[in-house]
């Protein structure tokens, strides 16, 4: 396998010879365990850490690599190999840490598409699929959405389904399959390409596994039954992977997402709700919150049906998640940069008493 099966490209190189990387090997990381990652070169997989100088430079967990991520590395063995360098990324798909909105936590790197992934039964839900699409327009990462299962549903309910998402998500590819007798699947092929690579976003059992292992043509990831009390496959993916599918291109398989916190992702949703944006250019108030202001071009919008009230709800909701993620990180900022100073105020009192 050469590095060009794996993504690399002339860019890439780059990137390699302006960073002064050309005496290390080059490599993708394509998983990733508790700071051990396994990173994939011409001369196979190494399991490898990251150096000294790269832990201590690194400002936050955002600056440790990542699957998806081409890395500089040394290899002394196939269990040992140290990772010296990030070659910048193209792109970064993150999220909100669970439960912690001052964490940004890294899905994927350098990704070119992202196949959002819904099933057609109980796990529809187009507000995460409009959240999904603003993760996805605030890293510059083109999304495919897929909607699983639909041998589930019949095909009236499988039209109207679509149609819903036609109603509220402009200029989307969308593809209908089913895993089970693999419907669809000849037009989800048919958008990978060699040497481009693509991201699964999506909840636990709408079944990634299913179609990561269909897409690469082997058994890969392993799949449970379908539960007869909630339609859902078990959740098994517990780790990001990066695989080479059969034809060529490269797949980011992710553990389902029951939470999935939007994270500085103010072009995000400008694109996502476009239509929302170019209207609030015509509000009365420069800083209108589309709320309660009189004279608010969206709320007027809204009210005439020419934009979904659905969609404006999920907006705001998005909107207010933003502000909040947004007033933590300034906050925490705030303190680290008063702990600072407090440090730097002890060691001049201890340089002083010397």
């Amino acid at each position: 396998m050469t590095l060009e099966d794996l993504g690399y490209n002339g860019k890439l190189e780059k990137l390699r010879n302006e960073n002064n990387l050309k005496e290390f090997e080059i490599g993708r990381v394509i998983s990733e365990h508790k700071e051990r990652y396994i990173v994939k070169t011409e001369k196979g997989e190494f399991e490898a850490e990251i150096s000294g100088k790269l832990r201590f430079s690194s400002k936050s967990r955002e600056d440790f690599p990542a699957v998806g991520d081409w890395v500089a590395i040394t290899i002394h063995d196939s269990d040992f190999s140290i990772i010296h360098s990030i070659l910048p990324r193209s792109s970064v798909i993150s999220r909100q840490d669970v439960g912690k909105f001052r964490e940004i936590q890294i899905i994927a790197t350098n990704i070119d598409y992202a196949l959002l992934v819904q099933a057609a039964d109980r796990d529809f839900n187009i507000n995460r699929l409009e959240r999904y699409l603003t993760i996805c327009n605030a890293s510059k990462v083109s999304p495919i959405i897929v909607l699983t299962k639909i041998d589930l549903i019949d095909e009236h309910r499988t039209f109207e389904i679509l149609e819903k998402i036609k109603a509220r998500i402009n200029n989307v590819p969308i593809i209908a399959i089913s895993n089970e007798s693999q419907a669809g699947y000849d037009k989800l092929k048919a958008i990978i390409e060699k040497g481009k690579t693509y991201c699964m976003l999506g909840s636990s059992g709408v079944g990634k596994s299913t179609l990561l292992n269909n897409l690469s043509g082997k058994s890969i990831m392993r799949t449970d039954t379908i539960s007869e009390s909630t339609n859902k496959g078990k959740h098994v993916t517990s780790h990001r992977e990066l695989i080479i599918l059969e034809n060529g291109g490269i797949l980011v398989d992710n553990p389902g997402m029951r939470e999935v916190g939007i994270a500085d992702a103010t072009s995000g949703l400008e694109i996502t709700f476009d239509m929302i944006t170019r209207l609030s250019q015509n509000c009365k108030f420069k800083d209108c919150t589309h709320t309660n202001e009189i004279g608010c071009s969206v709320i007027e919008a809204v009210e005439k049906g020419e934009i979904d009230r659905a969609s404006y709800e999920n907006y705001l909701e998005l909107e207010r998640e933003k502000a909040h993620f947004e007033s933590s990180v300034a906050e925490r900022r705030k303190k680290d940069k008063q702990f600072g100073k407090m440090v730097k105020n002890y060691k001049k009192d201890i340089n002083r008493k010397k």
